[in-house]
């Protein structure tokens, strides 16, 4: 009798956060915006263009938690997170060994710094029931930034041909 509750209880242990929690939003951006990033056919500008709309939609989702209307906040959010996964896959799919593909990634690293402060103010006015998505969002921008830094890091940058010291060449 003890084990069949015990086993009972493991499926309610497994779940992430609180039991009233709401769940994550939808992550999609509007039809505008993929439109205007699709137009955008330099690197440096389809990723200056995604970090600028990912900061208006994180304004927005300011203004409307203020005014408190957590539900569109919350889906503010959701268009925040597709547009940082959206800029990602893109950078990802080229070739990392062309500088301007590594300019790219220092430029969304650089400006995801930015968001991780107003991610964390707006955490702290929400209601418990949105709090745990930002705190995920949070978690995830900073592994987006890490993954940003990566290739810059990598075996390629600097190419170890040098002689050892004090062995002629």
């Amino acid at each position: 009798m003890v084990l069949a509750l015990t086993l009972g209880a493991l499926p309610a242990m497994a779940q992430e956060g609180p039991e009233d929690a709401a769940p994550p939003p939808l992550k999609v951006f509007s039809k505008d915006e993929r439109d205007r990033l699709g137009s955008q056919l330099d690197l440096k500008d389809r990723t200056k263009l995604a970090l600028e709309l990912m900061g208006s939609r994180l304004n927005k989702a300011e203004r409307l938690a203020a005014a408190g209307d957590n539900a569109a906040m919350y889906t503010e959010l959701g268009g925040f997170h597709a547009l940082m996964d959206h800029i990602m896959e893109h950078v990802d799919k080229l070739d990392e060994r062309r500088s301007k593909v590594l300019d790219a990634y220092k430029r969304i690293e650089i400006g995801l710094r930015n968001y991780t402060p107003r991610l964390e103010n707006l955490r702290r006015d929400v209601p418990l029931k949105y709090e745990h998505y930002i705190r995920k969002l949070i978690k995830y921008l900073r592994d987006t930034r890490a993954r940003a830094l990566e290739p810059m890091f990598g075996n390629t940058v600097v190419r170890n041909n040098d002689p050892k010291p004090g062995k002629k060449p």
